[in-house]
């Protein structure tokens, strides 16, 4: 499709190639849209308005919550709430459950969603963004139900994840290819910037904590003076969106494993490590917790973690290999 098609035009297209399409996949996505613009307008004003800094909250995961993560989860949920197309959204911001209201409860979708990832560096401008995930809801009653958010990334309707940065970018898949859309904000449109993007087998960025070196088993720390060795650049915003979004497009790997201090990771399956891998792999990447393909992980929780390595193919194949050896090696756990 040519480059500059709206967002719109482009989901109506591609629904046209499935005669069974109800439409409201199509009207659930665009909504997200809505709310990333509205997102997009208050982060590009922060500092100009009262949006910055600490909240005086405590998130469920006991972080202390930025004001522009309090607008976000909010925004998402005024937005999404009133659809028709959900029939719940599960949230890192939230303990549980978001139940769609009567009488919009009557969708056939569920939403997970990091509403605002990389919040740490909202107050010196760094890029952040938002990740979410869409399911078909399993159960049948007028609720939605832990079932129908604890599912296989492999089951997956579509992934995504919206950059906040020097420009707003929305980039997602429906297991179709994967694609980007650039915001004008000059029309209030997303246009197809980048189409069926396809990440480089292997790459030579790698993008790591390396303060937590001292806690990482044997395996992690070869891969890490291998690709050094390897003159790989380091490139480590801190900020996951951000980071996966520049490897997705010059190749490379992200990698935050579990490690003697946090042995599950830190990232959350549901949020953040399953949509972005569900992405990567449409581009022709990998992404793995050192042991399973992370679409493969059935989760146990809604905010389980995990430890996570995504990126390039070929470098997710190293550092898992350099696990196991590790782990046969000297019995040291991944």
């Amino acid at each position: 499709m040519q480059i500059g098609t709206t967002l719109t035009r482009f989901l109506i297209e591609k629904q046209r190639e499935f005669k069974s399409a109800t439409g409201d996949f199509t009207g659930l996505l665009c909504e997200i849209t809505t709310a990333a613009k509205i997102i997009s307008r208050q982060v590009n004003q922060a500092g100009l308005i009262d949006i910055l800094g600490y909240d005086g909250g405590i998130n469920v995961h006991g972080e202390k919550t930025q004001k522009l993560d309090v607008f976000a989860n909010e925004t998402f949920l005024k937005v999404l709430s009133h659809t028709g197309h959900l029939i719940g959204i599960a949230s890192e911001e939230l303990e549980g459950i978001y139940q769609i209201p009567e009488p919009y409860a009557k969708g056939k979708y569920v939403l997970l969603l990091d509403p605002l990832d990389g919040s740490s560096n909202i107050d010196v401008n760094v890029t952040i963004g938002s990740i979410f995930a869409i399911y078909r809801r399993k159960s049948l009653g007028t609720e939605a139900t832990l079932e129908d958010f604890l599912q296989a990334g492999s089951q997956m309707v579509c992934g995504g994840y919206i950059v906040y940065g020097s420009s707003t970018m929305m980039v997602y898949s429906t297991g179709f290819g994967v694609h980007g859309f650039t915001l004008d904000p000059g029309i209030g449109e997303f246009l197809l910037s980048h189409e069926n993007i396809q990440i480089p087998a292997a790459g030579k960025i790698y993008s790591a904590n390396e303060s937590n070196t001292p806690n990482w088993n044997d395996g992690i720390q070869r891969f890490i003076e291998t690709v050094k060795r390897d003159r790989y650049t380091a490139r480590y915003v801190g900020s996951l969106v951000a980071d996966f979004h520049r490897n997705l497009l010059k190749g490379g790997i992200y990698l935050y494993p579990g490690d003697r201090v946090n042995p599950e990771g830190k990232l959350r399956l549901l949020y953040e490590a399953s949509p972005l891998a569900f992405i990567v792999e449409q581009a022709s990447g990998a992404a793995s917790d050192g042991e399973r393909r992370i679409l493969d992980v059935v989760p146990g929780s809604l905010h389980q973690r995990t430890p996570l390595f995504i990126g390039s193919r070929k470098d997710v194949e190293q550092v898992e290999a350099l696990l196991h050896s590790s782990a046969h090696s000297l019995g040291d756990p991944l």
